[in-house]
């Protein structure tokens, strides 16, 4: 144990940091251990991933001390946040801003930030496609992430920006399952046209992350964009329909439509959607499904990922 590179996790209780933990256990051989960060270390799920053999740490990214002691020592670092816990572009700024100041200071090797693009570089604030929201942003959970790109840069911290993709634990957790309209018939609804939304399972997101920690060198400095699978939301209805074994459309809406639906975030995932339709060359470009497979051999398609949580996903019968 005392020669393996630590990688601490920043949210290892979370979707993505939790895949990363698992990864780096689940590969003994690897060279690696894991220090697992979460504010609470008695959680259910942090005494998880200690009995899988972790090393958990308190720390809590709104205070810069804490994460640079959980840094202490560290080859690697992993930093995310977590934009739905609070909904504010600038918390998310000064939490990487913390998480930056203390790879610096605890003089990381290798971190990856699991970032997004801002996307007032493509639609200006200027721009009336779509509303600005808070005063100066296009698609606030987004946007704060690639502002925050530079935080690492400027304190010249080594590196690699990740841009990951939809959730498909989003059907599950965040309520886009499907559900069942007027018209008695259960669809997902999303305003992407016929537009191909690249996505993932949340556990493979880990595992690309172990990836590139794995091949350090040739990632530092650069922008890596991760995949599962590019569907369209017909796609991905027909999916539903084959897994669950029952009927599901793809309703498309305007992004008008799903901004005005009566949910926290709805108008900043109503812009999110649109920018991924009107933009998609671009987004499915840089998420390259062949190249996250070099990363994670592993990685899942959609109907691999439904195959084992068709179960777990919400079905709506009330007609909405």
């Amino acid at each position: 144990m005392t020669d393996k590179k630590i990688i601490a996790v920043v949210g290892a209780t979370g979707a993505q940091g939790g895949g990363l933990v698992r990864a780096i256990l689940n590969d003994p051989k690897g060279g690696f251990t894991a220090r697992a960060i979460t504010r609470d270390t008695k959680s259910d799920k942090a005494r998880e991933l200690a009995q899988l053999g972790a090393d958990l740490v308190a720390a809590d990214i709104d205070d810069e001390a804490s994460v640079r002691k959980a840094f202490e020592g560290v080859q690697g670092a992993f930093c995310v946040t977590f934009f739905w816990e609070h909904f504010s572009p600038e918390k998310e700024i000064a939490q990487v801003q913390n998480m930056a100041e203390a790879a610096k200071a605890a003089g990381v090797k290798h971190v990856i930030w699991s970032t997004l693009e801002d996307t007032r570089q493509w639609v200006p604030l200027t721009d009336n496609r779509m509303p600005t929201l808070k005063g100066k942003y296009k698609v606030p959970h987004f946007d704060g992430k690639g502002e925050s790109n530079k935080l690492f840069t400027n304190l010249g911290v080594p590196t690699t920006f990740m841009l990951a993709s939809f959730y498909w634990e989003n059907l599950i957790f965040f309520g886009m399952g499907p559900k069942k309209g007027p018209d008695g018939n259960l669809a997902i609804t999303f305003p992407m046209g016929d537009k191909k939304l690249p996505g993932m399972a949340a556990e493979d997101i880990g595992k690309c992350a172990y990836g590139i920690f794995k091949k350090r060198d040739k990632f530092i400095g650069k922008t890596v964009g991760i995949a599962g699978e590019q569907l369209t939301g017909a796609q991905m209805a027909a999916a539903l329909t084959k897994a669950i074994g029952r009927e599901v459309r793809y309703n498309d809406v305007p992004p008008d439509a799903y901004r005005a639906l009566d949910f926290p975030g709805a108008d900043d995932l109503g812009n999110m959607f649109q920018f991924k339709r009107d933009f998609q060359e671009y987004f499915c470009g840089v998420r390259n499904v062949n190249f996250s497979r070099t990363l994670n051999p592993e990685l899942q398609t959609f109907n691999e990922w439904l195959a084992k949580n068709k179960d777990r996903i919400p079905i709506e019968e009330k007609k909405a």
